[in-house]
């Protein structure tokens, strides 16, 4: 039992860092196809980029079954990626985007570092030279500031859109 917690635990920790890299690679690469409207004014409920938590939870999904049908520790594995799902779903998509009824802003700690590096994410118009892919992991502010500068000279400005959610609002995210 104490095996099967820590490969959902190391599990979890591995999605976050695949997380990055994917968001920063593919999601913001040849994927931008389905990201993109996910750094747009949503019109509807679900956005194109929804479709990675479909792919995700199809892969969780499959890894749980074959590991009840035998294939030790692959439900383990799957229980990992649901509960970075869950994790995900919490604090992106309710903290940071508001999409469903969570209209709590954090003042403090990690909750606010997190949503603070979310919003810079967003303060870059288009794919290019965005800082903050993390999901869960958030680099300080002061850390982010610093990037965005070396990257553009200083904070972008979003080109003409008027703001969306919490995510992409034009405030200062300090």
């Amino acid at each position: 039992m104490l095996l099967n917690t820590l490969i959902v635990l190391a599990t979890i920790v591995f999605m976050e860092i695949f997380s990055i890299v994917a968001h920063k690679y593919i999601m913001h690469g040849f994927g931008w196809g389905w990201h993109r409207s996910h750094h747009e004014p949503r019109t509807g409920w679900f956005e194109k980029n929804d479709l990675y938590a479909v792919v995700f939870a199809g892969i969780a999904i499959a890894l749980i079954w074959f590991g009840t049908e035998g294939a030790w520790p692959l439900q383990w594995i799957g229980a990992g990626m649901t509960a970075y799902g869950v994790l995900y779903f919490v604090a992106h998509d309710g903290l940071v985007h508001r999409r469903w009824p969570f209209q709590y802003t954090p003042r403090s700690g990690y909750a606010k570092r997190l949503y603070q590096a979310h919003r810079m994410h967003h303060a870059v118009e288009g794919k290019e030279g965005a800082v903050s892919f993390g999901f869960l992991y958030a680099p300080s502010v002061t850390t982010l500031k610093r990037q965005l500068q070396a990257l553009h000279g200083g904070a972008p400005v979003r080109k003409g859109r008027p703001p969306q959610d919490a995510a992409t609002s034009r405030q200062d995210a300090a």
